[in-house]
């Protein structure tokens, strides 16, 4: 019930099921592409017990829940028909800004292919230890074998960025895939290793090696994506299966090889170029700047900026520098909760911080990040603190990573490389953020939140000398939960209430409040009360199958309502004669908030007779 709770509470609170476009989840995150933002209460949701913050990044309203959101999720699901989600009804959320467009195409391009590259690197640093400490032989079969696995995934990652580049820009995958391949192709490596000159129709393709390349197959891609929408409105609709992808093939491919992979080459090398001359005259920069400002990185969402970066140091270099700086600030995370949870004397922060700051030691950050350190605010300056002072110490010593992954003990095989000196060393690094964050953290102090036992105790008082009053939705026959043939009511598994059999074809509001949620289906919606009383008012038995065939609404998610409005109409009898019964529960499903809820020993009533009491 508490994950159904917040899941109600944060859908009211986005504008209802009518504002929500499409809505999905990550580790820790409620992820919503709302149609208007205007209708959302970020204040509000704040507040939610069990709600750990709100941002926006993306272009996207972001819940961060914590290691609950996904059984908040399935909760949230179960309110409306967000399944059904589109992209149609996404293009009508307004457009995203410039910052927020690129990173949002960075993380989706680079996210997906994350686990193939880190496998083939842990592949290959457990050969170079395997090797350095004698257990095989580089010049055996097995290492052999084994070697050019781990290879894979680097030297064919265009055709790997192919996919998800064209998934991010909405175009064929497999076509952009071929392209991909064509980059590859024996052929073509032959031509660029002969190091003759090569031309197409006149024009000089360009002697460019791209295995391992990161920076010209997403730009091709991205041109392809452009040439497919024009070529399919050209094509007439029977042709479009066999002239389109020839089309798409023969135009972009070429140009891809003539002048965009040669100008993405030419990038890509800059990138490498600048990242190698800052490895080797400041190695210390990348992890002490990213140490420190790594949590304001991820609240804005610019740490995905680094992808390009990190693949870039990892096909040219063979490792990367930029994860052992979120590592450090990482670990400062968990140390900043952990001292959080021993120095506080609230019992209900002392537990989210003592939990967050494990969650977080594994790389998992947000909600220690947002639930405790971002929110007392001198905590977060200890971590940026600890980070940095970590992250110079990995630097100094050239820590080096051998994967994309690294940024948690979970990931220490990623420092595994030719010799131990990187793990080592990683090690030494972040157990210096460790103690300087905990102490910085402890001297620092924070606002520690008081328990407010007193408040709550007048609340329980009032609560008993106030009762809420529920009116009949409409007119007929009042009888008790237990006999409605469905054990979801009848046992008062969603909560308790009364039943109706109605005699008319109306339903109108039983309390001054909102509607928090309409069904998709129109057979059922969600009211609460200005007292705070959830209602549910499910007309019929099954009627879920209608998918709203006979059920006309007079009200959306959101609306403001008083007793008596009018909800929906319904054709009873058209209902009838199909066989379903029409027999209508009216559930407070929030009881558990309350002494007790009790229906009223009522028979016959007529709309705007009390049938609930709760107290």
């Amino acid at each position: 019930m508490e994950f159904e709770r917040i899941a109600k509470e944060v859908l009211e609170n986005v504008g209802g099921e009518s504002n929500v476009a499409h809505v999905t989840h990550c580790v820790t995150r409620l992820r919503f592409n709302l149609k208007d933002d205007s209708k959302a209460n970020p204040d509000k949701i704040k507040k939610i017990k069990g709600v750990m913050g709100q941002v926006n990044n993306g272009g996207q309203f972001q819940v961060i829940i914590g290691n609950d959101v996904s059984d908040v999720y399935k909760e949230l699901l179960k309110l409306g028909n967000f399944k059904g989600s589109n992209s149609s009804e996404e293009e009508k959320v307004k457009k995203k800004g410039v910052m927020s467009a690129v990173l949002d195409t960075i993380a989706g391009i680079f996210t997906p292919m994350i686990p193939a590259i880190a496998g083939g690197g842990l592949l290959k640093a457990f050969l170079g230890l395997f090797v350095a400490i004698g257990w095989i032989s580089n010049e055996s079969q097995v290492y052999y074998v084994l070697n050019f696995i781990g290879d894979a995934a680097f030297f064919f990652m265009p055709i790997l960025l192919a996919y998800t580049a064209a998934i991010k820009f909405k175009t064929s995958p497999f076509i952009a895939m071929v392209i991909g391949g064509a980059l590859l192709h024996p052929n073509f490596t032959a031509l660029v290793a002969a190091g003759e000159p090569v031309k197409f129709l006149g024009l000089s393709i360009g002697l460019v090696n791209y295995s391992s390349s990161v920076i010209p197959i997403i730009l091709i891609v991205w041109l392809m994506s452009y040439v497919e929408k024009l070529i399919t409105k050209i094509v007439p609709k029977p042709l479009r299966i066999v002239f389109v992808p020839l089309l798409v093939l023969t135009i972009t491919a070429p140009i891809g090889l003539i002048a965009i992979g040669t100008l993405g080459t030419i990038i890509g090398d800059i990138l490498a170029n600048i990242i190698m001359y800052i490895d080797t005259k400041a190695p210390w920069a990348l992890p002490f700047v990213i140490g420190g400002i790594n949590p304001l990185l991820v609240m804005t969402g610019m740490h995905y900026s680094f992808y390009p970066a990190l693949f870039t140091q990892l096909t040219t270099l063979g490792y990367q520098t930029i994860i052992p700086g979120s590592f450090t600030s990482n670990v400062g995370h968990g140390a900043a909760a952990l001292a959080v949870s021993i120095k506080s004397k609230n019992s209900d922060l002392k537990q989210l911080a003592s939990s967050t700051g494990f969650t977080a030691l594994l790389g998992i950050t947000e909600p220690a990040m947002y639930g405790v350190n971002a929110k007392l605010k001198k905590p977060l300056y200890a971590v940026m603190i600890g980070g940095a002072i970590g992250g110079l110490y990995a630097g100094i010593t050239s820590v080096r990573a051998y994967g994309p992954g690294g940024s948690a003990f979970t990931g220490l095989a990623n420092y595994i490389g030719p010799d131990t000196k990187s793990l080592v060393n990683i090690l030494i690094a972040v157990a210096i953020t460790f103690v300087t964050t905990f102490a910085l953290t402890w001297i620092l102090g924070f606002e520690d939140e008081v328990e407010e036992k007193e408040e709550n105790a007048v609340k329980e008082v009032k609560t008993l000398k106030n009762k809420i009053s529920i009116k009949s939705p409409m007119k007929g026959e009042a009888v008790p939960l237990s006999e409605v043939n469905d054990a979801t009511f009848s046992e008062e598994i969603m909560g308790k209430g009364i039943a109706i059999i109605p005699t008319d074809n109306n339903v109108v509001s039983p309390i001054d409040g909102t509607v928090s949620m309409v069904f998709n289906t129109k057979h059922a919606i969600g009211l609460k009360s200005d007292d705070g009383a959830e209602i549910l008012i499910h007309i019929g038995l099954d009627t879920v199958k209608l998918d709203g065939e006979h059920f006309t609404t007079f009200v959306n998610s959101g609306d403001r309502v008083k007793v008596g409005d009018k909800l929906v109409e319904v054709d009873m009898t058209a209902i009838k004669e199909k066989g379903f019964d029409t027999i209508t529960p009216i559930i407070v499903t929030n009881t558990s908030d309350y002494l007790d809820v009790i229906g009223n020993d009522v028979a016959s009533v007529n709309e705007g007779d009390e049938i609930i009491t709760i107290i």
